[in-house]
């Protein structure tokens, strides 16, 4: 689909009310396929490959790939499908996304479903802090390449637990990872990263949809953003997946489902 000057690989699968489901960095709309096979019967699953990942576009411009402008594009993806409201599903990045969506295009978001996310880094030191590293690892991606990139980031602490997967679903994860693109991976770090992306902690506390915070209990750091956030949250909840670290969508995927689709039929959606 032809958003705003890019092309956007877009995939809509299943009928009913519309969930937009958005996956994390590095990955692509493969994530939520066995989520999309079980909520299909029920639900028009809306998957989209972020700006620089999968088959979408990558371009050069770092500004294009700022937060505000790819909530932009996926407010127009709806226009373009013709809905009004969907719940928005987001993954790590994917979830930081969608909450800057609830502030900036509110009557688009019937519902969130935040997995492993974050509102954001609340301090400027901390977000300067971060803004180094994320720079630092844009040039790596680009003089080292994605092998090198993929080698480093599977080591990080943060997907420990994703080394218990099954072989074949660790290969399926790093043959998806391999293949994508250096300058869009890089300029993804440099626009929107949370070193760059502004806090959204501050406007927690007047969203009034529905939220389903959801972490793996291994995932020690955002189990407690998940449950600050629905401290702040008028309508929030939280779900914690035993067994599972920062990815339970992968890990525990039947959990994962079960508590999404409760949390939607709950809210009537």
């Amino acid at each position: 689909m032809f958003v705003n000057g890019a092309n956007l690989n877009v995939k809509v699968t299943g009928s009913g009310p519309a969930v937009m489901a958005l996956h994390g960095f590095a990955g692509n709309m493969s994530t939520w396929e066995q989520f999309t096979s079980e909520a299909q019967q029920n639900y028009t699953l809306i998957t989209v490959d972020l700006l620089g990942h999968g088959d979408s576009d990558s371009p050069k411009d770092p500004a294009r790939y700022r937060v505000e402008n790819t909530v932009a594009d996926l407010g127009t993806i709806l226009d373009n499908l013709d809905v009004r409201r969907a719940c928005w599903l987001g993954y790590s990045m994917g979830g930081r996304i969608s909450l800057v969506a609830s502030t900036l295009i509110p009557d688009k978001c019937a519902a969130l479903v935040l997995e492993g996310a974050s509102p954001g880094l609340s301090s400027v030191e901390q977000r300067a802090e971060r803004e180094i590293s994320d720079h630092a690892l844009a040039r790596f991606i680009e003089e080292e390449g994605i092998e090198a990139f993929h080698n480093y980031w599977e080591q990080q602490p943060l997907f420990a637990s994703q080394r218990l997967l099954p072989p074949e679903v660790q290969e399926r994860i790093r043959n998806q990872r391999v293949k994508s693109n250096p300058t869009g991976l890089a300029n993804t770090l440099r626009a929107a990263g949370p070193g760059t992306q502004l806090s959204v902690r501050e406007h927690l506390s007047s969203l009034k949809l529905p939220v389903l915070c959801v972490a793996g209990e291994y995932d020690e750091k955002f189990c407690s953003i998940a449950e600050e956030m629905c401290r702040l949250l008028p309508n929030g909840r939280v779900s914690i997946v035993r067994g599972a670290g920062h990815a339970p969508h992968l890990e525990k995927s039947q959990d994962f489902n079960s508590l999404v689709l409760e949390f939607l039929e709950s809210i009537g959606i």
